[in-house]
């Protein structure tokens, strides 16, 4: 009955149509198009083009230049982490390493001279010094003496004795000066100075096992060989690349998003990623980086999106493939749906649509949800099974038009 009534009331709106069309001469036909309110999965998406690419890579070089020793890896080789790939001539290294461990040493030794130049037993020997200068000076003095109380005064003996006791004098002072000068407190501007030279030979020296231990190459992950730009004998700088290692088991896909789509996409968003030479297969993954920076093509605003993803097993991905990525923005389950079309507005501007209740063609609000741009979300309004008609311009022999 449901149906006999349908087919009714569209004869009779045809009718109607074909009348309002006749009223006035060269006025456009307005058809109507039914549509049934149905429950469905709606998704929005935005899509995105670009290529495969490895999200962990590496490209590796020696710390200090030299020649190539030995190379222990090949193009296409599987890697796991700290293995050996690539080891310099370390002859040059090493001889620099001795040299700065020696210089150290040396300016070390300067360093603790310069702090404490005199040791306990210099000390020691600087304090008898002047013990023996005072005890020869009371020597002198009281031989001078008795040489002077003689009842028969010998000159040439008391010349002497004078002579010794001038003597004696300098040497104490002598003495004393030598003492005073080793208790005296190091030179700070001397000992800033060789605090300096220690400061350097300890870079020197850290510099130069760096640059040793830096001469052997090994995997920072586990990986594959994506290139080996060497031979052994070549002599490379410490800019050159040796290995190219990449991990394919974490690929991931760099695209270019429009600039009128990039400010709903989010980190985290859900993706799904067709490949176009595997296209019997679909991966899912998320956004794990959104560009900052524009990039101007032809006039067109892009912006960089990664997206990352697991690669299935026996998955035969190679980097560089083409893939469109849909991001899934919004999704909804087992909701109401209408198509666009038949979504218009009232007078102010509140979303409406044409339903046939009873024979009858009636204007109802709506609560919109999501569209994808072709269906929208109906939240409330309507229910499922209703029919909503669609205006329209198309000829009348168009099927499932009245």
């Amino acid at each position: 009955m449901r149906n006999w009534r349908i087919v009714a009331v569209l004869l009779l709106c045809l009718v109607l149509a074909g009348t309002a069309a006749c009223a006035g001469e060269g006025d456009e036909e307005v058809y109507w198009q039914p549509a049934e309110v149905v429950r469905g999965d709606l998704t929005v998406i935005v899509s995105a083009s670009g290529n495969i690419g490895v999200s962990n890579e590496a490209k590796l070089t020696f710390g200090s230049g030299g020649k190539v020793d030995k190379l222990y890896v090949e193009e296409g080789d599987e890697v796991t982490e700290d293995d050996t790939l690539a080891r310099l001539d370390t002859g040059p290294l090493e001889l620099a390493l001795t040299q700065a461990q020696a210089a150290l040493e040396q300016a070390e030794y300067n360093l603790e001279k310069t702090e404490d130049p005199y040791s306990r037993d210099d000390i020691r020997s600087a304090r008898a010094a002047v013990d023996a200068a005072e005890d020869y000076l009371e020597y002198a003095d009281e031989m001078l003496a008795l040489a002077e109380a003689e009842p028969v005064p010998d000159a040439e003996e008391i010349w002497f004795w004078r002579g010794e006791v001038a003597a004696a004098l300098a040497n104490l002072a002598l003495a004393e000066a030598q003492l005073e000068a080793m208790l005296d407190a190091p030179d700070k501007d001397e000992i800033e100075i060789m605090e300096m030279l220690v400061d350097v030979a300890e870079q020197a020296l850290a510099e130069a096992q760096k640059q040793l231990d830096e001469a052997t190459i090994t995997a920072p992950f586990d990986g594959l060989v994506a290139g080996v730009y060497v031979k052994e004998g070549d002599i490379v700088s410490a800019a050159t690349t040796i290995v190219h290692l990449i991990d394919p088991s974490n690929m991931e896909l760099n695209a270019e998003v429009d600039e009128i789509d990039i400010p709903d996409v989010k980190l985290g968003q859900r993706v799904i990623i067709e490949v176009d030479a595997l296209p019997d297969e679909q991966l899912e993954g998320v956004v794990t980086l959104i560009g900052s920076l524009p990039i101007v093509e032809a006039g067109l605003v892009l912006y960089e999106v990664k997206f990352g993803f697991d690669v299935p097993q026996g998955y035969n991905l190679k980097i560089g493939m083409s893939a469109i990525a849909d991001i899934i923005l919004e999704e909804r389950s087992n909701v109401l749906l209408v198509p666009n079309r038949a979504i218009t507005q009232d007078s102010q501007g509140n979303p409406i649509v044409k339903v046939m209740v009873n024979e009858e063609i009636e204007e109802r609000a709506v609560v919109t949800g999501i569209s994808d741009g072709f269906d929208t979300e109906i939240v409330d309004g309507l229910s499922e099974g209703d029919v909503v008609v669609i205006e329209t311009k198309v000829k009348p022999s168009a099927p499932g038009l009245f």
